[in-house]
């Protein structure tokens, strides 16, 4: 068993960890990325799935390997995971297989978050997914993460790199090339659905980009790192300092100097 982590001795009191099944990649993971360790504050092991590569995963439907990522996920939850992911979102195809077999909980996919996001925005706006080949996600992968088949969905396969760095076709890229490609897609997909009012990129490879399609389009934008945050945050949740008596006269909120309550009306 090849598991990449902290040590149980090394992880904080009462910590949550999460386990991430890698596939097998050659391309650079860089910070941001759900497949590097140091780009969560809080301790994960890492386990690589052999033989998950990404044509695999992603033009072959990942047929033949549920049982891998199975296996894969058992031995994270018994190295001290509490929770599972995966560093695919083309993975939702398997989301109710794998919570069904894992004795912890498990976010496969980072398009779990599109029926929040629909709730969070105005009336007539919903969101729309960025994957990195929509050509290859199918009503499959949208009914695994329970989503509507009218979901919107843009590819960023017709840009000229982050698809393919991240379908293992190059193994460097420069960084302002991928954010250009996120935000190519981006744009489409709005020329497309005007009702889109967030975006939620499915690929894992995609966080360290967020923000420039943020800046550039002005759209909420969750995605692979917003998923995990929220995920391991509630596997243990925060400990907040206890206390004995306590005296509404001592606890009373803080309210924000300066904001005028009859300008808001």
């Amino acid at each position: 068993m090849t598991i990449e982590g902290q040590t149980h001795r090394t992880w904080p009191h009462g910590e949550a960890v999460v386990g991430i099944l890698l596939l097998d990649t050659k391309f650079p993971r860089v910070w941001g990325d759900g497949g590097n360790r140091d780009t969560f504050p809080f301790p994960v092991l890492v386990k690589r799935v052999q033989g998950a590569t990404p044509f695999r995963v992603v033009d072959q439907h990942a047929e033949g390997l549920l049982e891998p990522f199975v296996a894969g996920a058992h031995e994270l939850v018994k190295a001290g995971a509490h929770g599972i992911t995966t560093t695919c979102g083309f993975l939702a195809i398997f989301q109710r297989e794998l919570a069904a077999r894992v004795p912890v909980p498990v976010a496969a996919s980072s398009i779990l978050q599109v029926p929040m996001a629909d709730r969070l925005l105005p009336a007539g706006k919903r969101a729309g997914i960025i994957t990195a080949d929509a050509s290859k996600f199918t009503p499959r992968h949208l009914r695994g993460a329970g989503l509507p088949l009218d979901t919107p969905i843009i590819g960023t396969e017709g840009g000229t790199t982050l698809t393919r760095v991240f379908t293992d076709k190059l193994t460097e890229y420069r960084f302002e090339d991928c954010e250009a490609d996120l935000i190519q897609a981006g744009k489409a997909l709005l020329a497309k659905h005007p009702e889109v009012g967030a975006f939620v990129l499915e690929c894992t490879n995609m966080p360290p980009f967020a923000q420039a399609l943020e800046r550039a389009l002005g759209l909420p934008t969750y995605d692979f790192y917003t998923l995990v945050s929220w995920f391991h945050a509630g596997l243990k949740p925060t400990r907040f300092p206890r206390h004995g008596q306590v005296k509404a006269v001592d606890w009373q909120p803080k309210v924000t100097a300066g904001l005028n309550p009859k300008a808001a009306e």
